[in-house]
């Protein structure tokens, strides 16, 4: 049983966790009895600096040859103002590959309930953002000036009926798995976009008798995240709202370093992009000390939603909570420990977890 992933360290950080999650991955693979192929390809803006195109074709045929994609990061301050943006190679590549729905879960740690400004016991749970509508995608969008000589700037928010289904339609399936309710996260109260969501998910419910559908609006939402996170074990929001509320829940568990992500196309296994979410911090670039968790968490989630392998997941998942509480923490956790540290102490459990 063997795998092929597209490893696409990028900028900043990224090669740093990158590197971190393969050394991971390779020991997980030895210990579960599968092989795995890794090949490198540039992303971002080290494909800019090597090609002049933030997603080269290169890049693009080696992702669609793969059966996973690792990303590390893309951005940074270099190319602020450089007409073709690192942002636009991680936009194509979803494009490309028909990603839609984007899973970040959180959990504050045993062990790192210091670090979460709650100071309560660990709550767990997965934002489900659709990720190819809305305001990042609508036309017309721009900017310019009026019929009055008024400047203006203006994006539009656009959702069809099956866009909508097939987003829901992971949210349910994950809901019903894990036996939870399922939230669904609008402002159906005001936006258009929002009552056509509310009123296909509802819809839906009727397919999945056994969850439980519970609307928010998207700023109680916010505020029962931070009071009460353990009601979202499951939610599913529109782009706009999945981006603002999965990096609240950064906040929620001390670090947006140890959180991971995965951008799949359906609830079985599948081709899928897997990278923590904690951008290509510049600040700490080449220092040694960027956490590598939210990219070896994303290997975990790897294992499940692209090889198939939930009790591999399962088990490097436990490999990261023993690390986390045996007390390695990297400075954003309050910590003095290098990349190296933390990746060695996952080594180490792992060795017990299979």
């Amino acid at each position: 049983m063997g795998y092929k992933v597209a490893v696409l360290p990028g900028d900043g950080i990224g090669p740093e966790v990158t590197a971190a999650a393969e050394t991971v991955l390779q020991k997980v693979a030895s210990l579960a009895g599968f092989t795995v192929e890794l090949e490198r390809a540039e992303i971002g803006g080290s494909a800019i600096e090597a090609s002049g195109h933030p997603f080269p074709r290169a890049t693009e045929e080696l992702v669609h040859r793969a059966d996973a994609v690792l990303l590390g990061a893309v951005g940074g301050p270099r190319w602020a103002n450089h007409p073709v943006t690192p942002e636009q190679g991680l936009l194509l590549l979803r494009e490309s590959l028909g990603l839609f729905a984007n899973l970040r879960p959180f959990e504050v740690f045993a062990g790192l309930e210091s670090a979460s400004p709650l100071k309560r016991p660990p709550s767990r749970g997965v934002i489900v953002r659709e990720l190819l509508g809305g305001l990042y995608y609508g036309t017309p969008r721009g900017r310019g000036l009026r019929a009055d000589r008024v400047f203006e700037a203006y994006d539009t928010s656009r959702y069809s009926v099956p866009e909508i289904e097939r987003i829901a339609r992971i949210g349910f399936q994950l809901a019903e798995r894990e036996g939870v309710p399922l939230v669904s996260v609008d402002k159906a109260n005001v936006l258009e976009t929002s009552k056509l969501w509310r009123e296909t998910v509802t819809r839906m419910a009727d397919e999945y008798p056994g969850v439980s559908l519970v609307h928010r609006y998207v700023d109680a939402a916010a505020a029962e995240l931070v009071t009460a996170p353990d009601r979202y074990r499951v939610a599913i929001c529109e782009n706009l709202f999945g981006d603002i509320l999965s990096d609240l829940t950064g906040g929620l568990v001390g670090s947006l370093g140890v959180m991971a992500s995965a951008t799949v196309r359906q609830f079985d296994p599948d081709l899928g992009l897997y990278e923590p979410i904690h951008g290509s911090a510049p600040d700490i670039a080449g220092q040694g000390i960027s956490n590598p968790l939210g990219a070896i968490g994303s290997v975990a989630m790897m294992l499940e939603w692209s090889f198939g392998l939930p009790d591999a997941a399962v088990a490097l998942n436990q490999a990261v909570r023993r690390a986390v509480s045996g007390g390695v923490r990297t400075p954003d956790l309050g910590g003095q420990a290098t990349t190296q540290d933390m990746t060695e102490s996952v080594l180490a459990e792992l060795e017990h977890a299979f």
